[in-house]
């Protein structure tokens, strides 16, 4: 019981004696569930408006990239998941731009949702709301609910690409034309991921990342801004989610945030940065201080559940972020670039057997560097890449990842 986290003290100064009768029914039913799970060796994975840093790291050991799983909604993912019995299961809804079919992805989506959680109902699920924003949102409306949330009166408009932006024009097209990176200064940005943020949470998501948070907070330096639309998005959960809390991440290349000792997020996620080595076509290693690995960087402080840390728990993946200009050359002057390749697209060019060796090393490796770190392993990554043993497009990666989270549990047992 010496791990249990007493969610009564969350719930001390908060409005009304029903409210802390609530966190201590709440508190003796995560004990119990706990007390459940160890006599039965397994883990545990109970959480319910908030989660125990045990809890949170049962879930990171058996954590995947399933990228797309919602837009693809194949039956043989869903036996893939239940195969290897993933558990935090990461981008599984997002947008890159094209904001107008949020609609049709969450119809396609929020059924196949049910199916997976009637196949486990304990499996995390993650949405992503990303660092851009394009001009296919001015197609989107806005719900009245968005403008009430925010102290607006209710009018009928969609939103607005352009009062999303830096308004010096800086980060404008980064992405490409009508692409850019959103200020989240700006009280439109702000409307924006709330609204995304509550269209997944209401299909039954339970964990958001925010991509890039680094490149959207330039006019935010002490992030106000990010930790009032943050607030908006936590309390929804509170009423909306499955489980009352919506876990939160992004990539930090600082490490983390940090304000008045309170840690913006509930765990920190950055790439895996592989580095090519030099002399051995295509073979890659991981290593601490290589570039801005976050690997012993993880910043610590007050989690949003209450609990205080050294260094907040954190994942690393197979990253996508394009291909270079000199794909399959190596070149010291551009580190991040496996090979010339992003990180995903460079290890799905790898020999079956060499895939298989690397997941097996590099789950290893982050767990004996960094005992905070856990590797992500990759089920799926978007359309590109899903390892199935299913052909003809599965590339067979799905028995290692079983065996690496069957060995790390008999390890800890």
């Amino acid at each position: 019981m010496k791990h249990l986290i007493p969610l009564t003290q969350k719930w001390i100064g908060l409005s009304g004696m029903a409210l802390w009768l609530l966190g201590l029914c709440l508190w003796a039913r995560s004990g119990a569930q706990a007390i459940a799970a160890e006599a039965t060796g397994e883990p545990d994975y109970h959480f319910d408006g908030a989660i125990s840093r045990k809890v949170l790291e049962n879930y990171l050991a058996r954590s995947a990239t399933v990228a797309s799983l919602l837009h693809l909604a194949l039956d043989d993912d869903l036996r893939m998941m239940q195969n290897t019995g993933v558990k935090f299961a990461g981008r599984v809804i997002w947008m890159w731009g094209g904001e107008s079919r949020i609609d049709e992805l969450v119809a396609k989506g929020g059924p196949f949702v049910q199916r997976i959680h009637a196949m486990d109902p304990d499996i995390l699920l993650q949405g992503a709301v990303f660092e851009i924003v394009s001009t296919d949102v001015n197609k989107v409306p806005i719900p009245a609910a968005i403008f009430e949330e925010f102290g607006l009166k209710p009018e009928s408009r969609h939103f607005r690409y352009e009062a999303m932006l830096y308004p010096d024009g800086h980060r404008v097209d980064h992405w490409r034309p009508g692409s850019s990176v959103p200020d989240m200064s700006r009280l439109e940005t702000r409307m924006w991921f709330v609204y995304v943020a509550r269209r997944w949470i209401d299909i039954g998501i339970e964990a958001i990342h925010f991509g890039q948070v680094e490149i959207m907070d330039d006019r935010d330096p002490d992030h106000t801004h990010w930790r009032d639309m943050m607030a908006r998005v936590r309390r929804y959960a509170k009423t909306h989610a499955r489980r009352h809390i919506v876990l939160c991440d992004a990539h930090v290349p600082s490490g983390g945030i940090v304000h008045d000792g309170q840690l913006m997020f509930d765990l920190h996620s950055f790439p895996s940065r592989p580095k090519s080595v030099k002399g051995k076509p295509y073979q890659a290693i991981l290593e601490k201080g290589f570039t801005d690995a976050i690997y012993g960087r993880s910043a610590g402080g007050r989690a949003p559940s209450g609990w205080e840390c050294e260094a907040l728990p954190y994942i690393v993946e197979l990253d996508n972020f394009g291909i270079s200009s000199h794909p399959g050359e190596f070149r010291e002057d551009n580190p991040c670039y496996v090979w010339g390749w992003d990180e995903i697209t460079w290890f799905s060019k790898q020999p079956e057997a060499y895939r298989n060796e690397w997941l097996r090393y590099a789950y290893r490796w982050v767990r004996e560097t960094d005992p905070n770190g856990y590797f992500q392993l990759p089920l799926r990554r978007f359309e590109h890449y899903s390892a199935s043993m299913t052909p003809p497009h599965g590339q067979r990666q799905e028995e290692t990842i079983q065996a690496i989270w069957a060995e790390a549990a008999s390890a800890d047992s």
